[in-house]
């Protein structure tokens, strides 16, 4: 089902490019956005099972309320933020988005936090900063999806990866849309639980049994915005009941599930960010 109202106008005022063909990073995806229209944007950020980088070529302003904070530039998300906005006009930027996995050795450390909102200068240094020139130098999207896919590759190469038990982890929690308990998992790794809970939230960013509820969360959302009924959705993604699907959504996303099937923010993803198939590694 395609969004309608609200949504499809916001998904009609976007020129959307996404590279022409796969990247050479397992985990990582890319889309260039650039608005067409003239008045002011101001859209709250749906939370998304990956870290979130934000190039920024024009006028936008990523609002972070919960710190009371505003950013200009590159900056990066970390998993579940809440209380973020994007605002201005004419918005022109690139959106990369991690699997927490390469995130780790991409930029080096998770967020502190969960959803903690990092200048990218503080992570890359000067790295970042000529990176950001070569991309706001670049004249095609493709030059910008070439230039920052090589800062990435060459930023992962230096890094550090995951436990691969932790990584075995997150990609169960994928597979499964967030349909998963700790207690086995840890058992299937060969981990205690307070191991695999240290070690996660320490690479990830998230605690486990958060990181299956966000990734659980996302799944729901966008069955929300496909036009699916809250008590459906609640039903086929494994909630307890439609209020237990409230309560996820409200303390994700800070707004009702039928605000959620009406957010701006979801009615570009079919464009920017379609399905991709599985891949068993890097996710």
């Amino acid at each position: 089902m395609r969004p309608s109202g609200p949504a499809r106008d916001a998904a009609e005022r976007w020129d959307i490019t996404t590279p022409s063909a796969p990247g050479r990073l397992p985990g990582v995806r890319m889309a260039g956005f650039r608005d067409r229209g003239t008045y002011l944007d101001d859209l709250r950020i749906v939370p998304y099972p990956a870290v979130t980088l934000v190039v920024d070529f024009g006028d936008g302003l990523l609002v972070d309320d919960a710190a009371v904070r505003e950013w200009r530039g590159s900056v990066v998300l970390g998993l579940g933020p809440g209380g973020v906005r994007v605002r201005g006009r004419a918005i022109d930027g690139l959106q990369i988005r991690l699997s927490p996995v390469v995130a780790h050795a991409v930029l080096r450390a998770a967020p502190e936090a969960g959803g903690a909102v990092v200048g990218l200068d503080d992570l890359w240094g000067r790295d970042a900063r000529r990176t950001q020139e070569r991309l706001r130098a670049a004249g095609t999207w493709e030059e910008r999806f070439a230039i920052a896919e090589a800062a990435l590759l060459r930023a992962h190469e230096a890094g550090r990866p995951v436990d691969p038990e932790v990584g075995h982890v997150w990609r169960r929690m994928v597979l499964s849309r967030g349909r998963v308990r700790v207690e086995p998992l840890a058992a299937e790794v060969g981990w205690s639980r307070k191991r695999l809970w240290s070690r996660f939230r320490s690479q990830i960013g998230l605690t486990p049994k958060r990181a299956a509820q966000l990734v659980r969360f996302d799944h729901a959302a966008h069955r929300l915005a496909a036009g699916h009924s809250a008590a459906r959705v609640a039903a086929e993604t494994g909630y307890a009941d439609q209020s237990h699907l409230h309560r996820d959504v409200m303390g994700f996303a800070g707004v009702t599930p039928t605000a959620v099937a009406a957010a701006p923010w979801l009615a570009v993803d079919d464009v920017a960010w379609p399905a991709a198939p599985r891949r068993t590694s890097g996710t």
